[in-house]
């Protein structure tokens, strides 16, 4: 058995794509146009590692997504937990759950699927602005 993606629904695939592919740095892997079904398949993965893919689901006709939350979360492990906060903060993502352990951070995908990053290897030691920043809603 091999593990090949994890499947969401997003309602925006610009929206989307600046988050997955532009704020969090996933690569798209390939993308397919379905018009008799009418829907877009994006798929993505992390740099160096297309074994593990997300695959988001466009349906062209608009309908409204609910209990993100109800999905779990998605989670990726980086090399800098801080830096990777940087720069989703730095693409307008808040930082739902900041990495004040140096360990763990969660945020949301624009149609609310938590994404967990994860320091890989050891938890970096404690930093500003991280250490003393507060949770923000719910992740």
């Amino acid at each position: 058995m091999k593990y090949l993606h994890t499947m969401v629904r997003v309602a925006d695939l610009d929206a989307s794509l600046r988050f997955y592919r532009d704020a969090l740095g996933l690569e798209e892997v390939r993308r397919s146009e379905h018009e008799a079904g009418r829907f877009t398949l994006v798929y993505l993965a992390a740099p160096g590692d297309h074994d593990a893919q997300v695959e988001l689901t466009y349906n062209w006709d608009p309908e409204a997504y609910t209990g993100g939350r109800n999905f779990g979360h998605i989670a990726y492990a980086v090399p800098d937990i801080y830096a990777a906060c940087q720069r989703l903060a730095d693409h307008g993502v808040t930082i739902l759950r900041p990495p004040r352990d140096g360990r763990m951070a969660f945020v949301r995908s624009p149609d609310q699927i938590s994404i967990e990053l994860l320091q890989q290897g050891p938890a970096l030691p404690p930093a500003e602005p991280w250490a003393s920043m507060p949770n923000t809603g719910s992740w």
